[in-house]
């Protein structure tokens, strides 16, 4: 796969590789169950699809989206929950689909606000697992990749909106971002 942005992390086909573990770990584990996958949109957004695939029993899909004020090294404190699901969760088994736990401020807060709809379980599947930078102790069930403290994008994740449509995970370097902003200049 060509380079396009950034010093890759993790490839395509190691994010497919393990997200078909992670789909037959989530299927035995809820076989039987009435499941809902609920992704957090924007940045689980390819990862989910993915994940949904690789999935091997009936799943229902529902999103919600998360506004958050922090920027690139910055923890969130208050993130927002902009919409709210379509689907009925109560007494049911939930699997929060999140592309990255790092502060995990986040993670808290709508697990708190999912709790309130009563559901059977909430757990969370995670792509990227950033732990040393958590502030606030989330259980994570499922774990696509744990990750050095390093801003990463790609494969959902962005830099100011961008960079979300890589096919891999790349590390986000100053000098990386400095380049390409010269690249659009010189057009």
């Amino acid at each position: 796969m060509e380079r396009l942005f950034g010093k890759p992390i993790v490839t395509q086909e190691q994010m497919k590789a393990r997200i078909r573990e992670l789909g037959r770990q989530i299927s035995a584990d809820y076989a039987g169950k009435d499941l809902v996958l609920i992704g957090v949109l924007k940045g689980a957004y390819a990862f989910y699809a993915d994940l949904a695939r690789a999935i091997r029993i009936p799943i229902r899909v529902d999103f919600l989206i998360v506004a958050t004020s922090a920027g690139q090294g910055r923890t969130v404190k208050r993130p927002k929950i902009v919409t709210d699901l379509t689907e009925t969760i109560t007494g049911k088994d939930v699997l929060l689909v999140e592309d990255i736990v790092d502060s995990g401020v986040t993670a808290q807060r709508l697990l708190l606000s999912l709790a309130k709809k009563k559901p059977r379980s909430i757990n969370i599947c995670t792509l990227l697992n950033k732990q040393e930078n958590r502030t606030v102790d989330v259980p994570l069930a499922y774990v696509g990749f744990t990750i050095p403290n390093q801003y990463i994008v790609g494969y959902g994740l962005d830099f100011q909106q961008r960079y979300r449509n890589l096919p891999y995970l790349a590390v986000l370097e100053q000098q990386d971002e400095q380049q390409d902003r010269g690249r659009r200049g010189k057009r």
